[in-house]
C-alpha cells in the first residue's frame, strides 16, 4: 500500500528528464509561489533536512514532502500528473512547457489504518 502514485504520462516525462538531469527528488514544501505543487529537483540541488518527509518512491525518483505539509495530507492518498502549462516554480519541467501537479483521493479506512496508524 502506497502513499503516492504517478499517472503514465507523468512517468513518461520523469524519465526524459531522468535521462537529461541523472538522479532527481521530487519535493513539496508548501511554501511560496508553487510550493503546493510538487517541484521536481536534481538530488543535490535540494537541501532535505529533519522536517521532509519520503512518502514513497516513484520511477526511482523519492517524493519528500515538508512535515508541515504532510499534516494537512496525511488522510489522502496523491498522485502525480503532468499537464500542458508553465508553472512559477524552478522545478525541471517547466523548460518542456509542462508542469508537475497533484491529484488527492482521501485514503479508505484500511488504507488510514495502515498508513496512519488509526
Amino acid at each position: 500500500m502506497e502513499r503516492i502514485a504517478i499517472t503514465e504520462k507523468a512517468a513518461t516525462v520523469l524519465e526524459k528528464l531522468k535521462t537529461t538531469h541523472g538522479e532527481l527528488i521530487f519535493h513539496q514544501s508548501g511554501g511560496c509561489c508553487d510550493g503546493s505543487a510538487p517541484m521536481l529537483f536534481a538530488k543535490d540541488d535540494m537541501y532535505l533536512d529533519e522536517s521532509d518527509i519520503l512518502l514513497g518512491t516513484l520511477n526511482g525518483v523519492n517524493f519528500y514532502m515538508n512535515q508541515d505539509q504532510f499534516t494537512y495530507w496525511k488522510h489522502t492518498h496523491l498522485t502525480v500528473d503532468i499537464t500542458e502549462g508553465r508553472g512559477a516554480s524552478f522545478s525541471l519541467e517547466i523548460p518542456l512547457g509542462l508542469r508537475f501537479l497533484i491529484h488527492s483521493r482521501l485514503l479508505t479506512k484500511e488504507e488510514n489504518k495502515i498508513l496512519n496508524n488509526l
